[in-house]
């Protein structure tokens, strides 16, 4: 393993490359420590010391922000907003024809979808970044009431909601920055340091409170998922395709035979977060319409506080079990279009052997897709499920390091890291990271 690092470092290109994503990397971490203007920074210590923000709207959308929203710094709203947006964009393909089109017109047209997305992120920044200083004002952010934003006024207000939209920007520009001249997807990474950020402190709070053999248990728990992760996202049916021979002019072309990689999760991480962000809502709600003054809150607010209010009641756990298993059958039927695969063998010679081009190569892959989504919309269900199951059997908070949302997140990003990094250093000298 050493002798592979020593390689990478030995090639000077990719020794470069590396480099400049570490400095982004220090950056980016920098500033998620660095207080938004007007936020009284030893006040927002004193209430994280309290410890009210926990579960519901802090355990999610913290997550991707590496810590930052909690310490109401310029970076409070992470790389959120881009994801959202991109999710976005990438829906509004099935829906807008000329979106299809862009994404048919190969990099021109990835390039001005790109460009819509950035101009989505900005305006999902500004109501994110209006949404957490108003909280932020009321001190309902961190269930304090200690004021974390001592002046008020409008125009500190308008101050705070520009800075956090501009970190929002600068984020997106660094991420942008290591996708061009560093090493790997730029974003990717932005989401795994800030996912990977938090790890020291879950599994400390899980040695002193529960002491190291509950440490140790969850230690293997964790590795085990890892690997089943590993396992599962390097899975895939490979459904053969054989092409005709055709003569063009004086040449002789097809006649190869290839395949279709179907992944058993094909829908990634996506469907987690639907589901999440969609669990979430009660928790809004409840944190909303609870009285301040301590007056008893309404029946359906104390319902919903029963219910969904810690995210350990069998009945949140199955119907975020529920909705993880629908919108991972969703997201894969609005991404995999059988019909234009079909068209496009047809269109080059190309056809699965047994089956006949046209409509019954369509509905062959249409029945492949739902065989092996199934397994795939389970798999995501479970890794789901973990955090949850955790804080009903050691008590952990729902900042419990091997989450499913985040080891998957991790180990995909890591995967797809490794083998950039093993192509590039191909390119150099024969012998690649991985052996």
């Amino acid at each position: 393993m050493f002798s592979a690092i020593a390689r990478v470092f030995r090639t000077p290109d990719l020794r470069r490359k590396i480099w400049f994503t570490l400095g982004i990397v220090v950056i980016y971490r920098i500033g998620a420590f660095v207080p938004a203007p007007g936020v009284d920074y030893g006040t927002v210590q004193v209430c994280l010391d309290q410890g009210n923000t926990t579960g519901g709207l802090y355990s999610f959308v913290n997550m991707f922000s590496g810590g930052a929203m909690l310490q109401v710094s310029v970076f409070a709203l992470g790389i959120m907003p881009y994801i959202t947006a991109a999710i976005i964009v990438q829906l509004l393909r099935v829906v807008i024809p000329r979106f299809e089109e862009l994404q048919k017109e190969g990099a021109q047209g990835q390039s001005k979808l790109t460009q819509y997305t950035r101009y989505l992120t900005v305006a999902l920044a500004l109501l994110n970044a209006t949404t957490i200083v108003s909280l932020a004002r009321t001190g309902a952010l961190l269930g304090c009431n200690l004021p974390i934003v001592p002046d008020d006024s409008l125009p500190v207000i308008l101050l705070m909601i520009l800075t956090l939209t501009s970190g929002t920007v600068l984020i997106m520009w660094l991420g942008e920055l290591i996708t061009e001249r560093g090493v790997g997807n730029g974003m990717s990474l932005l989401i795994f340091l800030s996912i990977a950020a938090g790890f020291p402190a879950g599994l400390g709070q899980i040695w002193s409170t529960q002491g190291w053999r509950v440490f140790g248990i969850v230690m293997i728990v964790g590795l085990l998922t890892i690997m089943a992760v590993v396992f599962v996202e390097e899975s895939q049916r490979r459904v053969p395709v054989q092409y005709a021979k055709r003569q063009i002019g004086r040449r002789t072309v097809g006649g190869t035979s290839t395949y279709i990689p179907i992944k058993v999760n094909m829908a990634g991480v996506i469907p987690v977060i639907f589901a999440s962000s969609i669990m979430m809502l009660p928790g809004i709600l409840i944190q909303f319409n609870t009285p301040q003054d301590g007056t008893t809150p309404p029946q359906w607010v104390i319902f919903l506080s029963e219910y969904f209010g810690t995210g350990s009641h069998p009945v949140y756990m199955i119907l975020f079990f529920l909705l993880t298993i629908g919108f991972t059958y969703f997201y894969v039927t609005i991404t995999f279009n059988p019909v234009e695969i079909s068209d496009n063998m047809k269109k080059y010679g190309g056809f699965i052997p047994g089956v006949r081009a046209g409509r019954p190569t369509e509905k062959y892959l249409e029945y492949v897709i739902s065989r092996i989504t199934f397994p795939g919309a389970m798999y995501l269900g479970v890794l789901a499920m973990i955090p949850m199951i955790a804080f009903v059997l050691i008590n952990a908070d729902q900042n419990f390091p091997f989450g499913g949302i985040s080891i998957l997140i991790m180990v995909g990003v890591a995967l797809q890291t490794i083998k950039q990094i093993n192509a590039q250093m191909e390119q150099h000298n024969y012998e690649g990271l991985l052996r």
